[in-house]
């Protein structure tokens, strides 16, 4: 039986009135670190061209917060992807990296980057499955071990390194047509 989107569904960028759902949504979905509204208020307003927001009807899906590194304009870094429980086993994490890789102003990326613990067995397989749609290496390099977090519990987070590729292997749109 295939899996079908809500009705209505919507992948969009997502502005400043989207943060407090957006934090919800985070803090419904462990082990995501939860960050303050104010944090997703800012990532609506000044990154909004790299994160997308899943919506359907009122109800906030799914979230990717994104950004590039200041110094590397060839990589595109995922800070964090959120589904909620009722969207998962939809496909809607890999839908929503794909809607980032076709935004026109993201044509010049070559590399995703991220930072997975290695018990997220779910993040990795959503990075493993968008390197081999892209026909590109996935490389794993060591960034913030568990001592750097200060005693607050937190696993390892190696970097996760996709590329190279080319942002025109994504397949067709699929965000909505109010973008």
């Amino acid at each position: 039986m295939a899996v079908q989107d809500p009705p209505g569904l919507c992948l969009r960028v997502p502005d400043k009135r989207d943060g407090a759902q957006i934090h919800r949504l985070i803090e419904e979905c462990p082990p995501l670190d939860l960050n303050s509204q104010y944090a997703y208020l800012l990532l609506c307003e000044h990154f909004s061209d790299t994160c997308v927001l899943a919506q359907a009807g009122d109800q906030v899906l799914g979230f990717i917060s994104a950004y590039e590194p200041p110094s590397r304009s060839d990589v595109l870094f995922v800070w964090q992807v959120a589904v909620h429980r009722q969207a998962r086993g939809r496909g809607l994490g890999q839908r929503m990296l794909r809607t980032l890789l076709q935004r026109p102003h993201l044509k010049h990326i070559q590399y995703i980057e991220t930072t997975v613990s290695p018990e997220n067995r779910a993040s990795r397989s959503l990075f493993a499955a968008l390197a081999n749609a892209l026909q590109a290496s996935i490389d794993e390099l060591p960034l913030f071990d568990r001592h750097l977090f200060a005693g607050h519990g937190h696993d390892d987070e190696p970097l996760l390194r996709i590329g190279p590729f080319q942002a025109s292997r994504v397949l067709a749109r699929t965000d909505c047509a109010a973008q």
